[in-house]
């Protein structure tokens, strides 16, 4: 992929995730553009995560991998890319954002040590001390109080809304292309949530790197997102403009979701609405569409796979009985 060329940082075809014959993440296509902010939302047990783990190549032993995911700036397939190439790539040209710090970070190892490392291995800075200086320089621009002192610390010495922001200076260090931050503000409280979460478009921003950001919060994405990806069993359903798809979505997966993140939204009973059934284990969705048994619109057509009805990958939605499109549903 000529990336660079197009504004295409990341380009996913037929991504397929199983075990021995059986999928669990089969995601058909999506791009994201340079600098752009893309939201991969879907109840836990989606496929976001693995998705996420696919393109970072970071899947556990066991799980198969197939399809295409281009990079912009690697002149390589990442799948089937071996331990040695992806080493070179990850850190780099992608980095990714966890949602735990604390098992993202060595607790044996100085806060400053920590991002001065991921330089040193990219060849970023000529020397340890000139790494050092652009490690405290790095804690400074994601305002870390006093980051002198912060790179002397160990990670169990701060906060963890610090902590966050120490593994979002390490996955800025290099300037990469493209950040992938799975759920990275859920263990944080509100506060703290926004204040890391600008931190992080902000420093994505001064660098024109895109954000893949993965998370069940539909508030977050509202918040740091351009355009949406909803997930279920493995599958894009629906994708648009945050606009388009929280105000007017198509998918009844979507529909469901956004009412039931709505606290003003009860039914008759006056109950909180949900989504019937719960998320079937990997490799145990139905045939045809993904969703049809959890589904209030399906019907005998739905157990054969819907197409995508959109103009392209970035907007549209796949079912064969949409909600119609002058509906509209809060977001809460």
């Amino acid at each position: 992929m000529t990336a660079g060329a197009t504004g295409t940082v990341l380009r996913v075809r037929d991504l397929a995730v199983g075990v021995r014959d059986t999928d669990l993440v089969l995601v058909d296509a999506f791009d994201i553009a340079r600098g752009e902010r893309v939201g991969l939302i879907g109840e836990s047990g989606s496929g976001k995560s693995l998705t996420a783990l696919a393109v970072m190549g970071l899947l556990d032993e066991g799980l198969q991998v197939s399809g295409s995911v281009r990079l912009a700036g690697v002149d390589h397939d990442l799948v089937g890319a071996d331990d040695r190439r992806m080493a070179r790539v990850r850190g780099r040209h992608v980095a990714m954002v966890f949602q735990e710090p604390m098992t993202a970070l060595n607790p044996t190892m100085r806060v400053g040590d920590q991002v001065a490392e991921t330089m040193l291995l990219h060849g970023s800075r000529g020397s340890r001390s000139a790494a050092r200086s652009a490690a405290v320089d790095l804690l400074r621009q994601v305002h870390i109080p006093d980051p002198e002192q912060a790179a002397r610390a160990y990670p169990h010495q701060l906060s963890g809304g610090q902590r966050q922001r120490v593994v979002i200076a390490i996955a800025l260090a290099n300037d990469p292309a493209l950040l992938v931050c799975d759920e990275p503000t859920t263990a944080l409280d509100v506060t703290v949530q926004a204040q890391v979460l600008d931190v992080l478009v902000s420093g994505a921003a001064a660098r024109g790197a895109a954000l893949l950001f993965i998370t069940h919060d539909l508030a977050v994405v509202a918040t740091v997102c351009q355009r949406v990806l909803v997930m279920y069993g493995g599958h894009v359903v629906e994708a648009g403009t945050v606009q388009d798809v929280f105000t007017r979505p198509r998918h009844p997966y979507t529909a469901g979701l956004l009412a039931a993140s709505d606290l003003d939204a009860v039914d008759d009973r006056g109950r909180l609405r949900t989504i019937a059934g719960t998320v079937p284990a990997a490799g145990h969705f139905p045939d045809g569409c993904v969703f049809r048994n959890r589904c209030p619109n399906a019907q005998d057509d739905c157990a054969v796979a819907p197409p995508w009805t959109g103009p392209h990958q970035a907007s549209g939605y796949a079912c064969h009985h949409p909600v119609p499109a002058v509906a509209e549903v809060g977001r809460g």
